[in-house]
């Protein structure tokens, strides 16, 4: 199993003012998944979502991850985690603004010591895959929404991770666009193999899971196997 939540619980504040975010959460995502986590504001699926990242910890209980602890991990150990085997995508883009698109993608690259002329040649490849291979020159004043968030996805994509983690990819785009990334994203995940999570509130595009996992006062509410065909909202 690629990832497992035993009893997760994050707990904040303490007495009167405490709040549980996960409170006592199971849960099990297989190798090549795609899985969209759904919840109104305050559910607890951003604070899955930190945790899965290696982002924030449990107050309690266990987070495996390919059948490690991560609850043993060290610091750094948990850094390197996430560098080798995560990769990270967020509805703001996160570029530089002044660089290159090829360059905003060697950026990981960069923190693994990878040689330049390497460096360039994984970065190309990962602009490919989006569909972004004439825009490596171009900075990100010079892309369209769909365009940047492309950029985003190819940065995560050029460190080989096993897990794209995609926090409101589609919020900041209009609705073309967004279909554009949420095929992207399906593409990705059954071509080259790669679990894919996804946080959003947007059941439109929830559709494009494989599985619906929803949120409600820190608990998992359902957890269905859904397909474009049918709205998350119906069957969770």
């Amino acid at each position: 199993m690629l990832i497992e939540f035993q009893n997760v619980f994050k707990i904040y504040g303490e007495a009167d003012a405490e709040v549980r975010a996960l409170d006592g959460v199971d849960l099990e995502i297989a190798d090549g998944e795609f899985v969209s986590v759904m919840g109104p504001s305050g559910s607890g699926k951003s604070t899955c979502m930190n945790i899965l990242g290696c982002l924030d910890a449990p107050t309690a209980g266990t987070y495996r991850f390919r059948g490690v602890d991560i609850g043993v991990l060290s610091r750094n150990e948990r850094a390197r985690l996430r560098r080798y085997y995560l990769g990270f995508v967020f509805q703001g883009f996160n570029l530089l603004k002044r660089t290159t698109a090829i360059e905003n993608v060697e950026l990981p690259l960069i923190y693994r010591a990878i040689p330049r002329k390497e460096r360039r040649e994984q970065a190309l490849h990962a602009l490919q895959l989006v569909g972004l291979i004439g825009r490596g020159a171009h900075t990100s004043a010079e892309l369209s929404g769909g365009q940047q968030q492309r950029v985003a996805i190819a940065r995560a994509l050029v460190t080989q991770p096993a897990v794209i983690l995609a926090d409101e990819p589609t919020g900041n785009l209009d609705s073309e666009r967004s279909h554009e990334i949420m095929e992207l994203l399906v593409r990705l995940n059954s071509e080259e193999g790669i679990t894919v999570i996804l946080v959003t509130h947007e059941d439109e595009m929830a559709q494009y899971a494989k599985r619906c996992v929803r949120f409600l006062d820190g608990r998992i509410q359902s957890d269905n196997v859904v397909g474009v065909e049918s709205a998350c909202c119906g069957i969770c």
